[in-house]
């Protein structure tokens, strides 16, 4: 990112006992950007959703908004925010006075208040509903609802730490597309706490992937994607196979010869001849027969699993490590579980990591 941080946290560290949530954390956002903290339960993500909130307080750190220092301000000073994942909302407000809240607070003036009141509802579909009780509302209404709340402040930054947790798998995903267009539509930065990673594909600009309260790699959604820089973001970010080796040779354009127990296969990756790898391709890359490119191996069928548009068909190397494809063509004839069968993947679509760092 060429142009100055948005929201700029420098080396945020964060411990509880003896226990280090956060390790020297660098996070910089741009102006108007949507970023997701994608991790596992524990790595640390809303603890520092929760450090540029200032719900808590950092052991040591730089914390700066809008070219303003924060961590020494209160949560009400930081011009910050906050959708919970429990909505949070006022159980004895109307719909419209849970939004105006806000505004009151900072002593806005009434006729303000109206208006802002009345753009929010529009903007997220409440007009109807305005009147009545949030106890009376459906799980996505009371979503959009604290949405609204937090946007009608109009803050510099918006933080929401996993508020579609508690919503069923069809209303999620509507959610996921409204808030992206909702904050996209308003040029609002907004950090998004989520340990789901197909919410993070959808809904991002930038994906940081965190791991062990560290940031293992901050990119496009594409890119974490396509290139994941560690085996963890490998593993996290979609699905992937898996193969064990040792570098037998390497070559200046960047690619390592490997041997594993399915034979010898070429990968992306800079590695000295005898170090211990771990090589990745993302299932969709690997191609039946032996036509998909230069790496070729013949495992054994273990099982076909039909989702709709894709199939996916697993597989057992002779190490005992899962092997997957998932494609949307149709399946070679006469395939049948306990049969080897020859599929092959380009070396370009193969990366190779250190085997420690696994």
């Amino acid at each position: 990112m060429s142009d100055p941080a948005f929201l700029d946290v420098r080396q945020a560290t964060k411990s509880f006992g003896a226990t280090r949530v956060l390790d020297g954390v660098d996070l910089a956002v741009g102006k108007g950007e949507f970023v997701s903290l994608l991790g596992p339960s524990g790595c640390g993500k809303t603890t520092l959703l929760r450090l540029i909130a200032g719900l808590a307080a950092a052991d040591s750190g730089r914390f700066r908004l809008d070219g303003q220092e924060i961590a020494a301000l209160p949560p009400h000073k930081r011009d910050v925010g906050v959708v919970f994942q429990s909505y949070a909302l006022f159980p004895h407000l109307t719909v419209a006075e849970n939004i105006a809240f806000g505004l009151k607070a900072k002593g806005a003036p009434a006729g303000v208040i109206a208006e802002t009141v009345k753009q929010f509802l529009g903007l997220v579909h409440m007009e109807a509903l305005a009147d009545r009780s949030v106890r009376a509302l459906s799980g996505g209404q009371q979503q959009r609802v604290a949405v609204a709340r937090a946007l009608a402040v109009k803050p510099k930054l918006l933080l929401l730490d996993e508020p579609f947790s508690a919503l069923d798998r069809k209303l999620r995903e509507t959610m996921q597309i409204e808030l992206r267009r909702l904050l996209r539509e308003l040029a609002i930065t907004a950090i998004f706490v989520t340990h789901d990673q197909d919410e993070a594909l959808i809904m991002s600009d930038r994906i940081a992937v965190m791991n062990r309260g560290r940031i293992e790699q901050f990119e496009t959604p594409e890119a974490i994607y396509a290139r994941p820089a560690t085996p963890f973001a490998l593993e996290f970010v979609g699905l992937s196979t898996r193969i064990a080796g040792t570098v037998t040779a390497y070559d200046e354009a960047g690619f390592v010869t490997v041997d594993t127990p399915q034979g010898q296969l070429v990968a992306r990756g800079r590695f000295a001849a005898g170090s211990p790898v771990l090589l990745g391709i993302r299932p969709e890359r690997i191609r039946f027969g032996t036509e998909g490119g230069e790496n070729r191996i013949a495992p054994v069928l273990r099982d076909i699993v039909f989702q709709g548009a894709r199939v996916q068909a697993h597989f057992v190397s002779p190490d005992d490590r899962p092997i997957l494809i998932e494609t949307s063509a149709a399946l070679p004839a006469g395939l049948a579980a306990g049969m080897p069968v020859p599929i092959s993947f380009a070396a370009a679509d193969t990366l190779a990591y250190p085997a420690e760092a696994a």
